[in-house]
């Protein structure tokens, strides 16, 4: 037994096997705790504009996928055009691909919201990325381009085009 300054009989007890033991496990189960609060911050997809979006996440893991999304539409007047040149039906396309078809003297006085019965609407999947762009074209009932340029497509946004002729 050793001298104990502190204590008033002046030798100190040596701790126990069991007390020793329980003050391990104490210290063990309090690193663990600090150590799994401190790493609790769950990873995921933190961008409320994407498709996969996380609301308990809490430090964005790059995962987010995102959704874009055009309707495309004309006026009566562009209807009263096409059919002066004897334009009767259109067919549109998407990166090369048929999205949809119409006749030409079907037309909007406003424009539609995306998905609209009637409407073409077209949805594109974006993947990780927020923004990208594709071409299009709408061709007459004889194959030839009437329209044609970009679409700029933005994750969880309908975006409208209106074709003017």
């Amino acid at each position: 037994r050793g001298v104990c300054s502190h204590c008033r009989g002046g030798t100190e007890k040596p701790m126990s096997r069991e007390s020793k033991m329980k003050k391990f496990i104490l210290f063990t189960m309090t690193a663990l705790a600090v150590l799994t609060f401190d790493s609790c911050k769950k990873e995921g997809c933190t961008n409320a504009d994407a498709d996969n979006y996380d609301s308990s996440a809490k430090k964005d893991d790059g995962s987010c996928t995102y959704t874009g999304r055009y309707v495309i539409w004309y006026n009566s007047a562009t209807a009263v055009n096409l059919a002066y040149h004897n334009i009767t039906s259109l067919t549109y396309y998407v990166d090369g691909a048929v999205v949809g078809s119409s006749s030409a003297s079907v037309y909007w006085t406003g424009s539609p919201d995306c998905g609209t019965n009637g409407s073409i609407t077209v949805s594109k999947a974006l993947g990780t990325s927020n923004s990208k762009s594709f071409s299009y074209s709408v061709k007459d009932q004889d194959g030839t381009d009437v329209w044609s340029g970009t679409l700029n497509f933005v994750g969880n946004q309908c975006t409208a085009l209106q074709l003017t002729y």
